[in-house]
């Protein structure tokens, strides 16, 4: 690793590559996104863009992800070019389960105005039952993609209570979207639980624009 950032770190001391490299390390493998107050180098700009460059070199980019905490991720890019490899994409019904999970647990309460627009997080969590219910999947085909989906960090298992079941939550990669990659997800969310609503409407329409002005670009 030293030797991939060399160009980038041969500006520094020794005591600023540590920082720098203990940074990097934290929003690379960390599972939840890290307070900078722990790490100089996320706290200084000039530092922070230095890990940016870093970064950069596996096609990753540094995300805000809440006030004063970091995650890193990949470039929209670099997404865009993993996801059009077959090789890269989930099984059918691993992002069907997934889709089930953000739509009641993420899109619903959005939707009731109890969540914020821009939050992955949530407190409530997609029952079992509820997945059992509105899925075609064997219970063993079910119980097999939720446990990748853990294992991926793309679904967390919680307790709504002392006396609740609990269920299933957006898991900690979703920290790792960029604000393009989020706007995407959440426009794909509309379209899934509501395709024939005026928004999902809009969404289309937009698309279809975008992609008219690309071609006459191209």
């Amino acid at each position: 690793m030293s030797e991939l950032f060399e160009p980038i770190l041969r500006a520094f001391d020794e005591r600023r590559r540590a920082e720098l490299v203990a940074a990097y390390m934290a929003v690379e493998h960390a599972a939840e996104p890290v307070p900078e107050v722990r790490f100089a180098a996320l706290r200084e700009p000039a530092l922070r863009r230095t890990v940016e460059e870093m970064l950069a070199l596996g096609g990753r980019t540094l995300i805000r992800a809440g006030q004063a905490r970091w995650t890193s991720g990949y470039r929209d890019d670099v997404a865009a070019e993993l996801a059009a490899d077959p090789e890269c994409v989930p099984p059918e019904s691993e992002r069907a389960v997934l889709t089930l999970v953000l739509i009641h647990s993420v899109a619903i309460p959005r939707a009731a105005g109890l969540l914020e627009d821009d939050t992955w997080l949530s407190p409530y969590p997609t029952p079992a039952e509820e997945l059992r219910r509105r899925t075609q999947l064997p219970v063993g085909e079910l119980e097999a993609a939720l446990r990748r989906l853990r294992l991926a960090g793309l679904v967390s298992q919680v307790k709504a209570g002392p006396d609740d079941a609990g269920g299933f939550v957006p898991g900690p990669q979703f920290h790792r979207l960029t604000d393009a990659a989020r706007r995407r997800l959440q426009e794909e969310l509309i379209l899934a639980a509501g395709p024939d609503s005026p928004l999902a409407a809009a969404i289309r329409a937009r698309r279809r624009g975008r992609e008219r002005d690309q071609g006459e670009v191209g």
